[in-house]
């Protein structure tokens, strides 16, 4: 999958959320609760690279690292729509501005 089709699936799988907010709560969540959600699955992912580095035990490590890493990139994309973002425009770039910076 390229970066568009992963984030309409992204979004696909946040409206579903959103139904089910609206059906339990009553209101879908915001973005900044949906950015909360993210630094939750930020700091999980730290608990992971800590298990990989062997700071901590945890079972499994490795399938759990590769869902967390899947789990953070939903967020970025989900949020990146939220805010407006040309998500792959805006990679392209800051690379483009990192490469630049380290050819000198």
């Amino acid at each position: 999958m390229n970066l568009p089709q992963l984030t309409t699936r992204a979004l696909q799988i946040r409206d579903r959320f959103a139904a089910r907010e609206k059906a339990q709560g009553g209101r879908e969540w915001t973005r900044e609760e949906i950015m909360q959600g993210f630094v939750v699955d930020v700091g999980d992912l730290m608990k992971l690279v800590m298990a990989k580095s062997g700071a901590r035990e945890v079972p499994d490590v490795d399938a759990r690292l590769a869902h967390e890493l899947a789990d953070c990139l939903w967020s970025v994309l989900v949020l990146a729509r939220a805010y407006d973002v040309d998500l792959e425009r805006e990679f392209t770039r800051t690379m483009d501005e990192l490469e630049a910076r380290l050819k000198t």
